[in-house]
């Protein structure tokens, strides 16, 4: 799995002329599934987004020092296959990416991953498969490429689908 973060002002999804998602500051998350992609990826993905010390610390001026989730700011994920797209000549192919009808399940647990790691009301997503404009105003810039495959262990067996933990009390 593939996540490009970028902290902003704010950032919204537009899908036919309505603004369908919307947040002020904090973290907009291009998310690309893979083909390979697993329970774990979505995991690892989602606990990095969350702690992720991209936001200084108003109160004592260091930079890099709070996560989205210290600082109480939205998150608005948005799903995009041609995070793994591939050039064959000068045409994409996106092979590598999870068919659709897969990565919409994935995809909607991914987001509730999110929103039970975080406050529900925080976590905002995009239109699995619409066509969306995605506006932001990013902060800094600061842009993070983050990429699950690479943090894997390959020798570690990995379930096929995306699967919600229930907590119990």
């Amino acid at each position: 799995m593939r996540a490009i973060v970028q902290r902003v002002l704010s950032a919204s999804v537009e899908v036919e002329g309505r603004v369908v998602s919307e947040i002020g500051p904090g973290l907009l998350v291009l998310v690309g599934i893979r083909d390979s992609d697993a329970d774990s990826d979505a995991d690892y993905i989602c606990r990095k987004v969350l702690n992720m010390r991209l936001f200084p610390n108003e109160k004592t001026g260091k930079a890099w020092d709070q996560s989205v989730m210290q600082r109480q700011f939205g998150v608005l994920l948005v799903s995009q296959f041609t995070l793994y797209g591939i050039l064959k000549g000068n045409k994409p192919d996106f092979h590598v990416a999870m068919p659709p009808q897969e990565a919409k399940p994935f995809y909607a647990c991914l987001v509730e991953k999110f929103r039970k790691a975080y406050t529900a009301d925080l976590v905002k997503d995009g239109i699995f498969g619409a066509m969306m404009k995605v506006n932001l105003v990013n902060d800094g810039p600061v842009t993070m490429q983050l990429d699950s495959s690479a943090a894997q262990d390959s020798s570690q067996p990995r379930s096929a689908a995306c699967e919600l933990v229930e907590e119990t009390e």
